[in-house]
């Protein structure tokens, strides 16, 4: 049986501070050697070559490493998720996830918070994309569903990743081997990437059967209902966190999921709140909330038919700023009128993630003692 979870949001007041942690862990809150997972939110352009994240990486897991008896190496294999870009009232942030120690654990038979990890085989450049890909991811995710003790695909309600990208030296790599890669486009590759993992998600969950080379990134109806994807630098396999709810395990969290039609669906985000079991009126207001959310988890992604509710959008024709950034901010605007908090979780580039023009939500609430 896996160990109960606790679950803390803190803010970030720069781009290497880890503070927040550092509090947690000195008052007792969280153990450094019982935190398995960290995902959050850098202030980075959310490119290629965004370096918050490797910053913001690099902070936390020394504060780990100094608070608690884990080597270097072991700290350096949990996995701490960041997604770069805070564009418009997103503000940094991350959401650390530790297991609770016995005697402390909230008892209950109800379904709670249960987190599975693991790191998938390396991830070659010509793996990017394709099948190769949606397979060692697929295997990844099967492993992290057991590890979480999860049995059921319907008890899993989230699975955040983090991927590799191309790169100008990977691709050269793949070349010198006789290799392909499927794009030489190294922004693009980030779409791609992402995209090519949801399919492993979703076929390890059941959501769809294995797909074709050929589908990645043009069958847009193959998607992952609890997919979010990330891709980097910083890494050549893909590291996998699964989250869901296991009966037995104990503790005070809980979460659900569902998914936004487009990019101003609030009712998408409130529909996942409910679904983690926060009782809500037919028609809520932020208020409703009464502190018991912990955070919100978003994938979004502008519609390829450059319209939202009919309206067309000049997003996808922009020049000047990319619509990763047009699009993250659109939505992290509505995800947090609806939370009243704007540290939420908001990622972009959710090809086979969620329906297209919209993601995933997935919402985590503290059910009490």
């Amino acid at each position: 049986m896996p160990e109960a979870i606790e679950v803390q949001k803190v803010p970030l007041h720069n781009v290497s501070d880890a503070s927040e942690l550092d509090k947690l862990i000195s008052n007792g809150v969280i153990e450094a050697d019982r935190v398995i997972a960290v995902i959050g939110k850098t202030e980075g352009n959310g490119g290629v070559n965004d370096y918050t994240r490797i910053i913001a990486d690099r902070a936390f897991r020394e504060v780990l490493t100094a608070r608690g008896t884990r080597s270097a190496y072991d700290v350096g294999q949990v996995p701490i998720v960041w997604s770069g870009g805070t564009d418009g009232v997103i503000s940094p942030h991350a959401t650390i996830f530790a297991t609770v120690p016995a005697d402390k654990v909230v008892k209950t038979d109800e379904p709670r918070l249960t987190v599975g990890v693991a790191m998938s085989q390396q991830l070659l450049p010509e793996d990017i994309g394709r099948v190769a890909m949606i397979t060692k991811v697929a295997d990844a995710v099967r492993d992290a569903m057991a590890n979480a003790g999860i049995t059921d695909p319907a008890d899993v309600h989230y699975v955040q990743t983090k991927t590799p990208l191309l790169t100008i030296h990977t691709i050269r790599d793949a070349k010198k081997r006789g290799k392909t890669v499927w794009t030489e486009q190294t922004h693009e590759s980030m779409d791609l990437s992402n995209g090519g993992t949801a399919l492993g998600i979703a076929v390890a969950l059941g959501e769809i059967e294995m797909p074709t080379d050929e589908d990645v990134m043009n069958n847009r109806e193959l998607f992952s209902a609890v997919a979010s994807c990330s891709s980097g630098v910083e890494l050549d396999r893909a590291q996998i966190v699964v989250v869901g709810n296991a009966r037995g395990v104990g503790g005070r969290y809980r979460i659900g999921h569902s998914v936004m039609t487009d990019a101003l669906d609030q009712d998408g985000i409130w529909n996942a709140i409910r679904d983690a079991g926060l009782e809500l009126p037919e028609r809520p207001r932020t208020s409703d909330l009464d502190g018991k959310l912990v955070n919100v988890f978003l994938k979004c992604e502008a519609s390829q038919d450059g319209t939202v509710r009919g309206r067309r959008n000049a997003m996808l024709d922009d020049s000047d700023v990319h619509w990763h950034r047009q699009i993250k901010a659109a939505v992290g605007g509505v995800a947090a009128s609806v939370t009243g908090d704007p540290a939420v979780f908001v990622s972009v580039s959710a090809a086979h993630q969620g329906p297209e023009g919209g993601g995933p939500v997935a919402a985590i609430v503290d059910m009490g003692a």
